[in-house]
């Protein structure tokens, strides 16, 4: 397929995670998880490329700016010329798009490669060569393996890599098995998003399969699974089905649980029906069905709706966990809150 650009489409970014990271060169960065807009052009121009944002004051982050002159914010969004399209096709299952941003951006995502997958143009894998963590929900992903009893963890929906990578890094004793639908985006994960390279470094601690997330087992089951499933910018419709979760919860350990991305009113679906606030919550009570009062959302953003993340098992220790998280992921654990039909 011609590399050529379309007349425009939109970047739905992730989800910035709230805390301070940084000691110097404080600024304000986006904490919201409501859709930021990246709109090309019929054309090349020196025109802006805004990401429109709201960060709300009860969850400020201070990030190190690359330019400590800059007064730039994040509604000033990031200059075209900053951004670069390095491929653009259509596979079996995708609308595939791969952005890089330059490190000279003064933006959070400077020097980031960005992974597009649907029409609307949310963002479901992204990739920083030069630093793991990633400023988005999957930095919440990367709180989990802790919690877990020892076992394999399942990653469905397994993208570029973005959260393998993370707890492969972070966790040396973890294995990691991962499945995704579409070959097209494994091939892009190698070729763009150091997939290639995670393979050859862990070649016993990471299994990437192809094929049908839904149907992934191990032998002796998971001990934990992380769920990250969107076809057409929404949440696959089995994950409304409360049959889904059982069939889940069937195949992990003693003890296991799982984490899953359940979207929320900011993700954009090619289909206006599919609002993202309602299939959130038709998720979260298909999983309360099945896992009944042991299951727990995490909230990003302005609103409670905006994007969650949800986990599923009694609450562990608090105190215990922060103690074996990173500390730049250590904020997240106080933000579980019971769900609540």
């Amino acid at each position: 397929m011609p590399l050529l650009l379309a007349p425009y489409y939109q970047i739905q970014t992730l989800i910035p995670h709230p805390f301070q990271n940084s000691s110097s060169s404080r600024r304000r960065i986006n904490t919201t998880t409501c859709p930021k807009q990246l709109v090309f052009p019929r054309s090349f121009s020196r025109t802006p490329i805004h990401f429109r944002s709201i960060t709300p004051t009860s969850q400020q982050t201070h990030h190190h700016s690359p330019n400590p002159q800059s007064n730039k914010t994040q509604d000033d969004g990031i200059p075209f010329e900053d951004v670069k399209l390095l491929v653009k096709f259509k596979s079996r299952h995708n609308y595939i798009r791969v952005l890089e941003v330059s490190r000279k951006a003064d933006h959070p995502f400077a020097g980031s490669r960005l992974l597009l997958l649907d029409g609307p143009g949310n963002i479901h894998s992204i990739y920083f060569p030069l630093k793991p963590f990633t400023d988005t929900y999957l930095d919440v992903f990367a709180t989990f393996p802790p919690i877990l009893p020892p076992g394999p963890i399942g990653i469905l929906g397994f993208g570029a890599g973005s959260a393998a990578r993370l707890i492969l890094e972070l966790y040396p004793q973890v294995v990691v098995h991962g499945w995704e639908l579409d070959p097209s985006v494994i091939g892009v994960g190698r070729e763009y998003f150091g997939l290639s390279k995670l393979e050859k470094q862990y070649p016993d601690r990471l299994f990437v399969y192809v094929g049908n997330a839904l149907a992934a087992n191990v032998r002796g089951g998971f001990s934990g699974i992380l769920v990250d499933l969107f076809c057409n910018g929404s949440l696959v419709p089995e994950l409304q089905d409360p049959k889904t979760w059982e069939k889940l919860r069937k195949c992990l350990r003693k003890g296991g649980r799982v984490m899953v991305n359940v979207g929320g009113s900011c993700v954009e679906a090619e289909d206006s029906r599919r609002n993202g606030k309602v299939v959130m919550e038709d998720t979260l009570k298909a999983m309360r069905r099945v896992f009944r009062d042991k299951l727990f959302v995490l909230s990003l953003g302005n609103r409670k709706e905006d994007s969650s993340v949800a986990l599923t098992g009694a609450l562990p220790d608090l105190d215990v966990w922060k103690k074996v998280l990173p500390g730049s992921l250590v904020g997240y654990v106080d933000m579980w809150m019971p769900h609540t039909s």
